[in-house]
């Protein structure tokens, strides 16, 4: 292998309501980590995650009661579809020892994304993804509603972003909801509809919950290819690891 270090941007559109982008979100870092530490792969990563919204804003918010997570899935989807998708999601739950939950009620995302954005502008990845992962864990894992502002304001507390004092003034504010709400829109015109989504240096897109295998196999395809990998070094498509719940609005 070349001597480069070649820098590999990493944009993911993602939302903290979706099952399968807290899976794919564990197991991206999953295959950094190991490309790094153990393969020692030349290879440095640029994460910047982005909002994209499942639920519309007029379904779920502050104003409409809240609806549990089991009811909305069956209603969506039907039982038979749901009972399926809470299976991958279990199983991959108790193989990485991550108690992924379907507790709770349905959340309205806009706040936790705004959060996120928030800090990702005042230290970029080293700010974002501890909110990110704590974001997932108070939804996926806590069962806690991530449009609760004392809920967010814990999770920035806890990442060390703001004081809870800071993020409650920050989330009672309109700061970056505009920013938001545009991301969201601009995402659905270029055809967005289900999450989540991996964009490569702007290049290339992994679509769905992929596996830290898939990653691995990707981020060796591109410490082989050189700098300036083009066309695609990429020969054959992907595959998603698990049965995709699209929300579509």
């Amino acid at each position: 292998m070349s001597s480069f270090n070649r820098k590999v941007k990493l944009t993911v559109i993602n939302d903290f309501i979706c099952a399968n982008c807290c899976i794919g979100q564990h197991e991206l870092i999953s295959a950094i980590s190991y490309c790094q530490e153990t393969l020692h792969l030349p290879l440095t990563f640029e994460l910047e995650f982005l909002p994209f919204r499942l639920l519309p804003t007029d379904v779920v918010n502050d104003e409409a009661p809240k609806i549990p997570k089991d009811d909305w899935y069956i209603k969506k989807f039907g039982e038979k579809k749901y009972a399926e998708f809470q299976a991958c999601v279990k199983k991959w739950g108790e193989e990485k020892g991550i108690p992924l939950s379907f507790n709770g009620v349905m959340s309205q995302s806009t706040r936790a994304h705004r959060l996120s954005r928030k800090a990702y502008l005042m230290g970029g990845q080293e700010k974002q993804l501890p909110v990110l992962c704590g974001i997932f864990k108070a939804y996926m894992e806590e069962s806690k509603d991530i449009c609760d502002i004392d809920v967010l304001a814990d999770v920035a507390e806890q990442a060390d972003v703001m004081t809870r004092e800071e993020a409650i003034a920050f989330l009672n504010s309109d700061e970056l909801e505009a920013e938001v709400n545009g991301m969201c829109n601009e995402a659905r015109s270029k055809g967005v509809s289900g999450v989540p989504m991996t964009v490569i240096d702007g290049k290339w897109v992994l679509n769905g919950g992929q596996s830290s295998d898939v990653f691995v196999q990707v981020f060796k395809k591109l410490a082989y290819a050189g700098v300036h990998a083009a066309p695609s070094p990429f020969s054959a498509p992907v595959h998603e690891v698990s049965p995709q719940i699209q929300l579509k609005s």
